[in-house]
């Protein structure tokens, strides 16, 4: 319980007089001052007692005529704690069941992860470090439980990444470790869940935990997941990113429900001394003259149903009517087949596959990354160069042994779609070979971040873009860099 006590003394004077010439004054009882009790329900905070004016006219605190009471969201709960803890409001707060815990790591924090830690500290421990992959953002993470000694949630986005933070927790930590997801239901003083476990029992356990670190936090940004944030009480709130930004400007509830970014880095930063330094290299490839009249033709048919159209497809809301009218037009369902199987011509040209052997033989004793743009092609590659797959229908336990393979050795190559983009711990990779890829530069980070863990070498790490010539798709890479 906290407990949130008016900022006078026992007994108040105050002066009824403010003539200079005459000074009256009176002793004022605080038995007689207003008195509140906050208590934690159903993802909100319940406040009972007749609020001050100044209190009940804020934008997040509600009137709830059913139990004559007062509520507001609870992850409002720290602010209203700020507000009441400036008013004359005695306040008997059991919102918030959690207590103190022990902890120290072995970590010592690099200069920049420390200075990160103090910019979240300063912001009033809420917001959101974004960082490049590989600079220790799980280390900073640990740190910050260490600093505040809170019962804590982490969220992390998959299983593995669950696996990861329960495996450095249970290291650094001489505490038990809980667990909401991978078949465990588990709750702890130290708690790791992923997004979907959360979601389905924040109302249950809103009240439990003093600080919440989301991993990967850009993904509150999805109309779900919100309630993630917005049900939890915890004050302390920490976000963990290497792409905070959202093509869908969502990044903007993820600052209101986590805090705005406090720090941050781009792999520039840190390249060359704590990550791996780094070139990128465009390679650009011609389509056959079978490929290029296929592409023409479909290219046209979309760029003709736009001409006649009142659509330009600069925005995403322009492309969602696009899909609208395909489903009552048949026109527009013809562009868009049209402009998707431009899209595979280009995804899939035959001198990528080439162009794609070749690096392979000249990085023969690299560790190579290969990013593909859809699950079918991945396979096709697997097999055209006998390299091991990892799709979204690859099982977990069959996804480890080829990471295993990959660290130890065994395997060169892995060749992927977008599974390995974030949320799954990548061996050392130190060339990666982007054979398509969307415009986003949160992909386009995430993918370099895959081959920046610095090597014993000192070597440089080495991204290939390889795209098609006089296509579409160059004004794509254009974007994403």
């Amino acid at each position: 319980m906290r407990a949130v006590k008016p900022r006078a003394p026992a007994v108040r004077w105050e002066l009824l007089d403010p003539s200079p010439a005459d000074f009256c004054w009176q002793t004022v009882d605080l038995e007689a001052v207003t008195r509140v009790t906050l208590t934690y329900e159903d993802g909100t905070v319940r406040i009972e007692g007749d609020l001050p004016e100044r209190i009940a006219s804020l934008s997040y605190v509600e009137r709830d005529e059913r139990s004559k009471t007062w509520r507001t969201p609870a992850y409002r709960y720290d602010a209203l704690g700020r507000a009441l803890s400036e008013s004359s409001v005695t306040v008997d707060d059991h919102a918030l069941d959690a207590p103190t815990i022990d902890v120290s790591s072995t970590y010592r924090l690099r200069d920049y992860q420390r200075k990160s830690l103090e910019a979240w500290q300063a912001a009033g421990e809420r917001g959101v470090l974004e960082l490049p992959t590989g600079s220790g953002k799980t280390v900073i993470g640990i740190a910050a439980i260490e600093a505040l000694g809170r019962t804590t949630l982490i969220v992390v986005p998959t299983i593995d990444l669950l696996e990861q933070w329960r495996r450095e927790l249970q290291t650094e930590f001489d505490v038990p470790i809980g667990q909401l997801g991978g078949g465990e239901q588990r709750i702890e003083a130290i708690t790791v869940s992923t997004y979907d476990s959360a979601y389905l029992q924040a109302e249950e356990i809103g009240d439990r935990f003093g600080l919440v670190i989301f991993d990967e936090c850009h993904h509150l940004g999805g109309e779900g997941y919100r309630d993630i944030a917005r049900l939890l009480a915890a004050p302390a709130r920490l976000g963990l990113t290497a792409t905070f930004e959202r093509p869908d400007d969502a990044h903007e509830v993820v600052a209101t429900l986590v805090g705005e970014p406090v720090y941050r880095l781009d792999p520039d930063d840190l390249a060359g001394e704590h990550l791996a330094a780094y070139d990128i290299k465009r390679l650009d490839v011609d389509l056959t003259a079978e490929e290029r009249v296929e592409y023409e033709h479909n290219q046209e048919t979309f760029t003709e149903y736009l001409a006649s159209s009142d659509l330009n497809l600069t925005s995403g809301a322009d492309y969602q009517e696009l899909v609208i009218r395909s489903g009552s037009d048949p026109r527009a369902r013809e562009a868009l087949l049209a402009k998707e199987r431009a899209r595979e011509i280009v995804r899939t040209a035959d001198q990528k596959v080439a162009t794609l052997a070749t690096l392979l033989d000249r990085h023969a004793d690299d560790r190579v990354i290969v990013f593909a743009a859809t699950t079918d092609f991945v396979y096709r590659l697997s097999e055209r160069f006998l390299r091991p797959a990892i799709t979204h229908e690859t099982g977990t336990d069959e996804r480890r042994e080829i990471l295993r393979g990959f660290r130890s050795g065994t395997y060169s190559t892995v060749i992927t779609a977008n599974v390995l983009d974030e949320g799954v711990d990548v061996p050392d990779a130190n060339v990666a070979v982007l054979l398509a890829g969307s415009g986003s530069q949160r992909e386009f980070t995430q993918r370099l971040g895959r081959i920046l863990r610095p090597t014993d070498d000192g070597s440089r790490a080495l991204l290939y873009e390889v795209v098609c010539a006089e296509t579409a798709e160059q004004r794509v890479a254009r974007r994403r860099r």
